[in-house]
């Protein structure tokens, strides 16, 4: 089994590697703790720190490991990733260009017929 997920779990930010971007999450359960990667809290207004309460949804690695994924920590804002917004804007900048080339590329050619 390559891949499992499942919805709706919580636990306890128990270790945190600031400088590394990763720490565990112990469950509820008490089973092994969980890994969670910085990537995977996307759009969160903060850094997590050790004693947040995450929610999130478990990934089966390759390895047979437990990964979370899908995850954010409980009672901080979601922000929109301003990133995006800016290299979307930035493609649409490109595509204007590119249009305006084609189209004086068009003009030349014909002026030249």
């Amino acid at each position: 089994m390559a891949s499992k997920e499942n919805a709706g779990i919580t636990g306890q930010l128990k270790r945190w590697n600031e400088a590394k971007g990763f720490g565990f999450i112990s469950t509820e359960n008490g089973q092994r703790d969980i890994f969670i990667h910085i990537s995977d809290l996307k759009g969160m207004s903060r850094r997590p720190i050790v004693g947040d309460t995450i929610h999130y949804q478990v990934k089966v690695q390759n390895d047979g490991k437990n990964r979370a994924i899908n995850a954010r920590i409980e009672g901080v804002e979601v922000v929109q990733d301003h990133r995006s917004k800016k290299a979307s804007k930035n493609n649409k900048n490109r595509t204007l260009i590119l249009i305006a080339l084609v189209a004086a590329i068009v003009i030349v050619a014909f002026a030249l017929i």
